[in-house]
């Protein structure tokens, strides 16, 4: 089946085109034109500026009438919050933001359509979850850009049904499914709210205990939807003024999201105290260990699991093993029981 590329220009149409077609069958439309045949396709790859309120509204209908196709891959000029938002919300599974980047691309198309063998394959039901997932962090940072309402109840259900992918799957699939989908923040929130749930099974945590803690781990960086691009994806060490905006997330995040009746005192806690470390060398508010709370700690090591072994175009993975020996040597910083309990959910699990 050929892939359907959808552009707001010619000339971005004729690009992504010249390079698909060395590997691919290729059916293409303008946004602007008449609309044509679409038929059957193995995936949608969208090239347009989300900054222009018609390329969207045009968009809605165009991806309406695609919506079986399982892979949406967008294509951004810019690296901007707001635009990488606007696209999940379109529907996307992956979003390639910058310079096209051919070889990603080209890999993207192929990973499910035509897997490596003994590679992983993603279902249906996985990446409806990271969809799901993705969209519902799409639909917040959106919000908390424009300030406008956030859809607590859909990023409850979105956590709700990575909650089940993961029970039902596993952490290590999840982990694929992300990764393989999902860049940038919004693969980092993915894999913690997996990590953290499959974290608060192992503990055999309560139903209740579960609902807060998946929640929390989806609401965790939402204080980083006005973080500049710039600095959340810098590859390399971060300098004093960067380390000093990235630290304002939690109470970013925090800010957004008091006041509103859906949010437990539990998961505000959560968010603004993520970062806060057992020996008072966390930010933003210090907390030494009498002051944080457990599901606190539970998502700060899922946090810091996440992080190390997520997938960036400036590092590779790193080692689950390499991760847990991480934790293992923050000692005072992190709770002894719990860090010996998060082993097999690192290495095993």
């Amino acid at each position: 089946m050929p892939v359907h590329v959808v552009a707001d220009s010619s000339a971005k149409l004729a690009g992504i085109c010249a390079v698909l077609e060395r590997k691919y069958k290729v059916t293409s439309e303008l946004l602007t034109a008449a609309k044509v045949g679409r038929g059957n396709c193995r995936a949608v790859v969208v090239k347009a500026d989300l900054r222009v309120v018609e390329n969207i509204e045009a968009l809605r209908t165009t991806l309406g009438s695609l919506a079986h196709v399982k892979k949406r891959i967008f294509l951004l000029d810019q690296k901007v919050n707001l635009g990488i938002a606007q696209a999940y919300a379109l529907g996307a599974t992956l979003v390639l933001a910058g310079p096209v980047d051919q070889a990603k691309l080209l890999a993207a198309l192929a990973d499910r359509s035509d897997p490596v063998v003994g590679a992983p394959v993603a279902t249906n039901e996985d990446t409806d979850a990271s969809s799901a997932g993705a969209t519902a962090m799409a639909s917040m940072f959106e919000a908390v850009a424009t300030g406008t309402a956030i859809d607590v109840k859909g990023a409850r259900d979105a956590g709700r049904k990575i909650a089940e992918r993961v029970a039902e799957k596993g952490m290590s699939d999840w982990l694929t499914t992300v990764r393989r989908h999902h860049e940038g923040t919004f693969q980092h929130c993915l894999l913690v709210t997996g990590v953290a749930v499959d974290f608060g099974l192992s503990l055999g945590l309560a139903k209740r205990d579960m609902e807060r803690l998946y929640t929390a781990a989806m609401f965790h960086d939402l204080g980083k939807a006005t973080i500049p691009l710039a600095v959340l994806d810098k590859p390399g060490r971060l300098d004093p003024q960067e380390r000093a905006i990235i630290e304002t997330h939690p109470a970013l995040g925090y800010d957004a999201l008091k006041g509103n009746e859906e949010i437990s005192p539990e998961v505000l806690d959560a968010v603004r105290h993520h970062h806060e470390l057992l020996d008072g060398s966390g930010y933003p508010d210090a907390l030494c260990a009498e002051s944080i709370s457990d599901i606190v700690r539970i998502l700060t090591i899922s946090d810091i699991f996440a992080a190390l072994i997520e997938d960036r175009r400036y590092k590779a993975p790193m080692p689950r093993g390499q991760a847990y020996d991480i934790l293992c040597g923050m000692q005072g910083k992190l709770e002894k029981v719990l860090v010996a309990a998060f082993k097999p959910v690192a290495l095993d699990r």
